[in-house]
C-alpha cells in the first residue's frame, strides 16, 4: 500500500464484500416487531461490531497467522479463493457472507423470535463481516509498510461501520425505493468488482508461492 490507488483498493474491496445494501432485507426481516428503540440499538451494535471485526483483523490478523505458521502467500491464495466464492454468491444476488445451511438459518430465527439480540449474530457475523471480510483485511494489512497505513486500514472499518449504520437506519426507505430488483442489481455489480479483486489477490499469492509464474 503505497500509491493513492493502493490505499483506496482496500476500501473498495471492503465496501463491495460487506455491501450493507444487500443485508437490508435481512435487517428488516430480523427486526420485525422491534420497537424504534430496539431497532436503533440493533443498528448501533451492528455497526460497532463490524468496526471491531475489521479493526481486530487488521491489528491482530498477522500475529495469528504467525502463531499458526501460515505464510501470507498461502493465506492470499486461500483468502482470494474465499473472496471469489463470495463474489459468485453476489453475482447470484445473494449476500457475500451468508449462512451455510438451513439448520443455521433456523437456529438464528429461533433466537430472534425469543428476543435474543441479532445485532452481532447473524447481522454482523456472518452476514456483514464473515471469513471473507476478515481474510481481506489481513491480506491488506500485510501490505502496509508504515503505522499510518495500518491506521488508515483500521479507519476504513469506521467507514464501513458508518455505511452500515446509514443503510440500516434507512432500511425501510431503501427497500421501498430500490425494491428487491434494485438491491439485486447493486449486489451483482459489487460481486463483479469483488471477483476482479479476488483474482488479483490470488495471482499475487500464487506468484509468491511459485516465482516461476511471475516470469511466465
Amino acid at each position: 500500500m503505497a500509491t493513492s490507488m493502493d490505499l483506496i483498493k482496500p476500501l473498495v474491496t471492503l465496501v463491495a464484500i460487506v455491501n450493507p445494501l444487500a443485508i437490508v432485507p435481512f435487517f428488516i426481516h430480523y427486526t420485525q416487531g422491534y420497537s424504534d428503540a430496539q431497532r436503533k440499538r440493533t443498528v448501533v451494535v451492528s455497526a460497532f461490531s463490524a468496526f471491531v471485526v475489521i479493526a481486530t483483523s487488521a491489528l491482530l490478523g498477522l500475529q495469528l497467522l504467525s502463531f499458526f505458521g501460515i505464510s501470507i502467500a498461502s493465506f492470499q491464495v486461500g483468502g482470494g479463493l474465499l473472496l471469489l466464492l463470495s463474489s459468485l454468491s453476489m453475482l447470484n444476488a445473494q449476500p457475500a457472507e451468508q449462512k451455510s445451511n438451513p439448520e443455521e438459518i433456523r437456529a438464528t430465527e429461533v433466537k430472534a423470535s425469543m428476543g435474543a439480540s441479532i445485532a452481532v449474530v447473524p447481522l454482523t457475523i456472518p452476514l456483514l463481516t464473515g471469513p471473507a471480510t476478515m481474510s481481506t483485511v489481513v491480506i491488506y494489512a500485510e501490505k502496509t509498510r508504515h503505522l499510518w497505513e495500518l491506521l488508515v486500514l483500521v479507519g476504513y472499518g469506521v467507514v464501513v461501520a458508518l455505511a452500515t449504520a446509514v443503510a440500516f437506519s434507512l432500511a425501510d426507505p431503501i427497500a421501498r425505493v430500490l425494491g428487491k430488483t434494485g438491491i439485486n442489481i447493486m449486489t451483482r455489480l459489487m460481486g463483479l468488482i469483488l471477483a476482479a479483486l479476488a483474482v488479483e489477490v490470488m495471482s499475487d499469492g500464487l506468484t509468491k508461492l511459485f516465482p516461476a509464474l511471475h516470469g511466465a
